[in-house]
Formats: C-alpha cells, sequence, structure tokens
C-alpha cells in the first residue's frame, strides 16, 4: 500500500493509524488530542462533522488505490485504473458513513469490502463484459450447479469438461480466457432473497450484543454456510480464496507463495470463485 504522506503541520492529532489536523476542524477545538480513533468514529457517528469525514477521506484514500491496484489484474485493457479508483472513493465514502464503531471489525477490513464492492457494482452497471464470454461464465456455473447437486460432492475439472462436450484442456483455456472478467468478491456471494437481495458477508460478521437473536441466528447460518462452502474447494483453490480475500495478497503474491504463475492464479481463483457461487446458488434453492 502506499505510504501516507506525512503532514507538514505542526499541529497536528495522532491517533491509531489516523492523523487529523486540528486546523481543519472547524468548530471541533475541545478535541483532545489523546482520543483514540475508536473515539474520533463515535465522535463522527454523533455529530457528522464534515471536517472529520473529510479527514477520514484522505487518511484512507490510499487504500482506494490499493484495492483497485488488485481488482485491475487481469481487466481488459478498455478498463482505466483511475476510473477503478473513481468507482471506489464513493464506496470508501459508503464506509465512512456506514462504519459502526461499537461492531467488532476494524475499519479497514469494513472498507476494503465497501471499496471492492462499489467496484464492482460500477463494472457490472458498464457492463464491459462482452455477451459471448458472459454468457460462457453462465454456462460453466449452470453445469457446475447441476454436477455437485447430482453428485452431491465438488465437479472435477474433467466432470465439468465432458459435460460440457469439450476436453480439459479445452476447458481450462475456456476458465483462462473469462478469468479477468469474474467480477465477484466475497462481500455479495450470498443472495438472501432475489437478485436484488444481497446480503454482505462483512455485514454478517458483528457483534452478537448488537443484533436481536433473530438477526443472530440468520447471520450464523450465513457464515456457516459460506465456510462450508470454501471448506469443500480443492485445497489450492481454498488457500487462494483466504490469502486473497482474508490476506489481503495480490495475485502475483499469490503466485510467489505458492509457486505458480501469476496466470495460474488467476485461473485458480476464477474456478474457485464459480465453485463457490455455484454451491452457494445450491443451498439457496435448498438442491443441497
Amino acid at each position: 500500500m502506499p505510504a501516507n504522506v506525512k503532514s507538514q503541520q505542526t499541529n497536528t492529532l495522532q491517533t491509531d493509524g489516523l492523523k487529523i489536523e486540528n486546523s481543519q476542524i472547524k468548530g471541533s477545538q475541545d478535541v483532545n488530542p489523546e482520543r483514540t480513533e475508536e473515539e474520533l468514529w463515535k465522535q463522527y457517528r454523533k455529530t457528522r462533522d464534515p471536517a472529520i469525514r473529510e479527514s477520514f477521506i484522505k487518511q484512507y484514500a490510499p487504500l482506494v488505490k490499493y484495492v483497485a491496484g488488485k481488482v485491475s489484474v487481469g481487466m481488459p485493457n478498455n478498463v482505466e485504473f483511475d476510473d477503478l479508483v473513481g468507482y471506489g472513493v464513493f464506496g470508501l465514502i459508503d464506509a465512512i458513513d456506514k462504519y459502526d464503531p461499537d461492531r467488532n471489525i476494524k475499519f479497514k477490513t469494513y472498507a476494503v469490502t465497501r471499496i471492492r464492492g462499489a467496484i464492482f457494482d460500477e463494472l457490472r452497471l458498464i457492463d464491459f463484459v462482452p455477451r459471448s464470454v458472459r454468457q460462457k461464465t453462465r454456462e460453466i456455473e449452470l453445469t457446475i450447479s447441476g454436477l455437485e447437486a447430482q453428485l452431491g460432492r465438488t465437479a472435477t475439472d474433467q466432470e465439468i469438461a465432458n459435460a460440457m462436450g469439450m476436453d480439459e484442456s479445452e476447458y481450462m483455456k475456456t476458465i483462462q480466457k473469462i478469468s479477468g472478467t469474474s467480477i465477484i468478491s466475497l462481500n455479495d456471494l450470498w443472495y438472501s432473497g432475489d437478485d436484488n437481495d444481497k446480503v454482505s458477508i462483512v455485514d454478517s460478521i458483528e457483534s452478537p450484543s448488537s443484533l436481536n437473536p433473530d438477526v443472530v441466528v440468520v447471520n450464523e447460518e450465513i457464515r456457516r454456510v459460506i465456510v462450508e462452502a470454501i471448506n469443500e474447494l480443492p485445497d489450492k483453490e481454498k488457500k487462494i480464496l483466504v490469502l486473497y480475500y482474508y490476506e489481503d495478497l495480490t495475485l502475483k503474491d499469490i503466485g510467489r507463495v505458492l509457486q505458480v504463475t501469476e496466470s495460474r492464479v488467476s485461473q485458480l481463483h476464477t474456478k474457485a470463485v464459480l465453485h463457490l457461487r455455484s454451491k452457494l446458488t445450491n443451498i439457496r434453492k435448498g438442491i443441497v
């Protein structure tokens, strides 16, 4: 992640990973320099001070570029990095406005999910994926979904290829072709009803004390299903999801860890996403 530029102001409030210049906080002269970041978040939740909000945006702006850089890997040439950053800024602002310090989630973790989700939402809206690629992706998803519902386990590459009337090498080439267009993240894998009723994973990870019993039960079930689906993936695909979404490594970094090429990581990531999406679709439909 890019290093934060050090402030040239001498009158600066230093908190845990956050700097806010006192001169920026109009009407907030009573801010105690000893306040923690958590206390500042609580102050913002209470007052909605625009100066504090702007300071949070500036502080976490490098996080937007970091996430955009990860998302840009494998994207078609017509997708500009600066556009991804612009989309991500909306996600950061959304994260700042919705973040609740009483939940047991660090802001950075919460923000990464919101930023990535905002970028993916915009990419879907502009529909940059060629129709033929989108149709092939859907065809593979339906094939995997049908096979795994029938087999009761994760389908192998050979089984999927056979069901699609192609050999395994042709299937792997197809996976490689669509790998750059697999715009999906763990924040929108689960749908609680129709396609417009999404439940993000980050929204299911809340402090039990902040939720009523019914919500706790629903969220625990979502978490259980996600974990179960991930655990049924082949070992390498499982590792890639963990390293990419939870450890926040780039595809290149994951390649170094697993000692495979970046394109191979991209291919395995796509396979993992397709299997996981199919598994969750079947569970939602009550097939498995």
